[in-house]
């Protein structure tokens, strides 16, 4: 009888378990129900809102002239990484945004032509949110905020606080709102071929976007993303040899995990990495190889940036400073 009872309270207590924490919850994100429905309504708004109006703007604007626009915007963006860089007590790379600011307002003719990247002053990204993780504040739950999409509980800070280090916050709202309008446009519109490869891929998006997320500040944070390579051409008709988005054939870029939603019974089910037999693609270097094995989301890390970013393009709606 006891043994009856034992088993039954630990049967009522997995039940119990299984209705807080749901099937399908991850550990980095035990707030999923709730973020999805986050991530329906920012993708919906996006999609019917940002996204027409970044293709118009990209069908009117001449691509030079939408490039000295997203320079001009990078330009005043400096001026943010270097207070962070500050706060982080990276003086070389606080000094060479300083110095990028110079250079590109001086002879970039107010920041439209960026001279101080063929220079060879690298391009940073910082924010208040690296800055609390590189003084040991953990990034806590991953959150998927309204308007502004993927975040953490620590990096949802860097809005509030990033504002004060933009200076078109201390503009008057007769200027600073329609250049809040443009910046948001413009970041929209670079980021429309991320769009397209997150929809031809099939994938879950928003499982997709969270690694991709997770895996990009993991990557800031440790600094390695301050002089990484440029993303690939994601798409832009009008640049000159423009090469299609990589994975916009259909299928998912080679070496990510599957993500095929398990819902969308129109997408047929891709087999998980390694499941025909083969030896996955990361695997095929010999053993004694001097390079280390990476994760297989790695293999993509340019692609998930930019999907990740691409997430985030409702957001931009709000006056959030562009890096």
């Amino acid at each position: 009888m006891k043994m009856r009872t034992t088993a039954l309270a630990l049967l009522v207590a997995g039940v119990a378990t299984g209705c807080a924490t749901g099937p399908d919850r991850k550990p980095g994100d035990p707030l999923e129900p709730m973020n999805r429905q986050i991530f329906k309504f920012n993708d919906a708004l996006d999609r019917t809102i940002a996204q027409p109006v970044a293709r118009g703007y990209q069908k009117v604007t001449p691509q030079p002239v939408r490039q000295a626009i997203s320079n001009f915007f990078s330009n005043l963006g400096d001026l943010g990484n270097a207070v962070n860089n500050i706060l982080q007590l990276k003086i070389t790379d606080a000094t060479e945004d300083i110095v990028r600011f110079a250079m590109n307002s001086t002879f970039g003719i107010g920041g439209l032509i960026d001279f101080a990247t063929p220079a060879g002053l690298p391009k940073h990204h910082e924010d208040f949110g690296l800055t609390l993780g590189r003084w040991g504040v953990p990034a806590g739950p991953y959150l998927v905020l309204p308007l502004f999409g993927p975040s953490s509980v620590r990096d949802s800070t860097s809005y509030v606080v990033d504002f004060r280090f933009s200076v078109i916050h201390y503009l008057k709202p007769a200027v600073r709102n329609p250049m809040y309008i443009a910046q948001f446009i413009s970041a929209r519109s670079d980021l429309l071929g991320a769009s397209d490869l997150l929809q031809a891929a099939a994938l879950d998006k928003y499982s997709f976007v969270r690694d991709a997320y997770t895996q990009q500040r993991a990557s800031l944070l440790r600094g390695s993303g301050s002089n990484a390579a440029p993303l690939p051409n994601y798409g832009d008709p009008d640049a000159p040899g423009a090469a299609p988005a990589p994975g916009a054939s259909g299928a998912a870029p080679s070496g990510l995990p599957d993500y095929s939603d398990p819902g969308d019974s129109s997408a047929p089910a891709a087999p998980a990495n390694g499941a025909s037999g083969a030896a996955p693609t990361d695997q095929a270097a010999p053993a004694n190889s001097a390079q280390p094995a990476q994760p297989a989301v790695s293999a993509s890390a340019p692609a998930a940036a930019a999907a990740a970013a691409a997430s985030t393009a409702p957001a931009v709606a709000a006056p959030v400073p562009v890096k």
